[in-house]
């Protein structure tokens, strides 16, 4: 699959020009640091939740090497390592919001680490709710989450942009008065010409019109009359103010204020101080708890859960007056028919889903590019079903937008609802955000008849499932005339 690189296209001379010319000047002082970034390739080394155990390289010129790898062969066959955890992480089915949700702490930031699995409840992608929640508490503490970082971002677009205005606004209010008076001098016949606009214009305003018309020369003189006795009347009040003797208060008097600001200040202080001192054990009382849980997609679940083998399936989490024995980790068959069933609106029951359902078409392109090695997000923000990355959301943008379109045999008498119209509209839409749109084809068969378990007997083999579907893939690009002349 072929990978397209993004072009920057120049921007028009007057649009760059105008844009630096209502510029904003740079405050004068230090740019504040920016908080230091975490090490990310440290954080997210691990792309899957999963322990690996490679072997160490081969040196030809050092034949230690070698003993070094046959020993490790020979531990490794006695005493084979494990890739698991020896207590799986625990997911929580949710039949109203037809998702799978991670409540402990830990197992919510593995999953978020290690193969970037699902998003927030109460974030936009990365569970950061709490280190958000402890910095806004915190008062002058700056949190790295992107939440804030974004918020940041959008806070000095958005002030930039209202200084833009501003500048544009008085710019343009600064050549409407210009025209104004030129057009005020032509029509009293005392146009100027451009080269000696300048001497000419400022002998004109001195001079003024008032021979042209009276009322200007009355409203002038009436002008500077007000501003002469507004002035004239400022000064006498000054100079009375100055004039005027200064009572100075009795000693006593002094003293008795003095000591009543002291009992007032010590009084406050004092109140201030129980104050501090009452909430003091309130705020230590209160803990802040963490009310974020990872919310899984069907198809990454059902990833972890049957393709990696690291996620435990159960019901809704139990209440207070309920036993967690009640609670029972769902196999992975009943699992995979309750996927089926909730990947409709509203549910249908197990007989009537056709091989072209939603969970199967996904899950089998999830399970894909999984399987290459891409991190692969929902991609409805961009109009399409998937999106691939190369190695996460916080390394690079995503490079590859998945578009999946089932085909059909002749014999099922169905064909594709796919307008062409609307295949430009998105392919439009993904080369605005500089990715490349990939149309997945997925071959359905025509029945799944034959196939245990569909039909109530005998255990569900998913794998005889998932492989009668076939994946085609072909990458869409927009034909440019100016781009493709030669």
């Amino acid at each position: 699959m072929a990978e397209s690189g993004s072009q920057v296209l120049p921007a028009k001379a007057g649009t760059t020009a105008a844009a630096n010319a209502v510029k904003p000047q740079p405050q004068s002082g230090a740019r504040p640091k920016r908080p230091q970034r975490p090490n990310y390739a440290k954080i997210h080394a691990n792309p899957l939740p999963l322990a690996t155990h490679p072997l160490p390289s081969f040196i030809p010129q050092s034949p230690l090497s070698a003993l070094r790898i046959a020993y490790i062969l020979i531990r490794d066959y006695f005493l084979p390592p494990t890739s698991h955890l020896p207590d799986p992480y625990i997911g929580y089915f949710s039949a109203e919001t037809r998702s799978v949700h991670v409540t402990d702490p830990l197992h919510v930031r593995a999953l978020w680490e290690m193969g970037f699995f699902g998003k927030g409840t109460l974030s936009r992608s990365e569970p950061s709710w709490l280190e958000r929640e402890k910095a806004r508490r915190v008062a002058g503490k700056e949190g790295g989450t992107s939440e804030e970082a974004t918020r940041k971002r959008r806070e000095e677009r958005r002030l930039f942009k209202l200084e833009r205005a501003r500048l544009e606004r008085e710019k343009i209010e600064q050549q409407l008065r210009e025209e104004r008076r030129l057009n005020k001098l032509n029509e009293a016949g005392l146009g100027v010409k451009p080269e000696a606009k300048g001497a000419e214009v400022e002998e004109t305003e001195r001079v003024g019109l008032g021979h042209v018309f009276p009322w200007q020369s009355e409203s002038t003189d009436h002008d500077s009359k007000s501003d002469g006795e507004s002035l004239g009347l400022k000064e006498a009040e000054m100079t009375s103010i100055q004039s005027q003797d200064v009572v100075e208060p009795p000693p006593e008097a002094i003293e008795q204020v003095k000591e009543t600001g002291v009992a007032r200040l010590n009084g406050s202080a004092h109140a201030n101080n129980r104050a501090q001192e009452d909430e003091a054990p309130q705020a230590q009382e209160t803990e802040l708890i963490n009310q974020e849980h990872l919310q899984l997609t069907l198809e990454e679940a059902f990833f972890l859960a049957y393709g990696l083998g690291v996620l435990s399936i159960h019901h809704s989490p139990p209440s207070k007056a309920q036993s967690p024995l009640l609670t029972l980790n769902l196999p992975i068959p009943e699992f995979f028919n309750i996927c089926r069933q909730h990947s409709t609106f509203p549910t249908s029951p197990l007989p009537n889903l056709a091989p072209d359902d939603p969970f199967l078409l996904h899950y089998v392109v999830y399970h894909h590019y999984r399987s290459l090695g891409w991190v692969v997000r929902p991609g409805v923000k961009f109009s399409c079903d998937y999106l691939l990355y190369n190695r996460g959301p916080v390394f690079s943008h995503a490079e590859f937008a998945v578009l999946i379109v089932p085909e059909y045999s002749a014999e099922s008498g169905k064909k594709t609802q796919m307008d062409w119209w609307w295949l430009h509209a998105v392919n439009r839409v993904q080369s605005q955000v500089r990715k490349s749109l990939v149309i997945c084809y997925v071959n359905v068969p025509d029945s799944l008849e034959g196939v245990e378990g569909l039909n109530g007997q005998g255990e569900l083999n998913v794998g005889a499932v998932l492989r009668r579907y076939k994946v085609r893939e072909f990458v869409i690009r927009r034909w440019l005339a100016n781009r493709s002349r030669d």
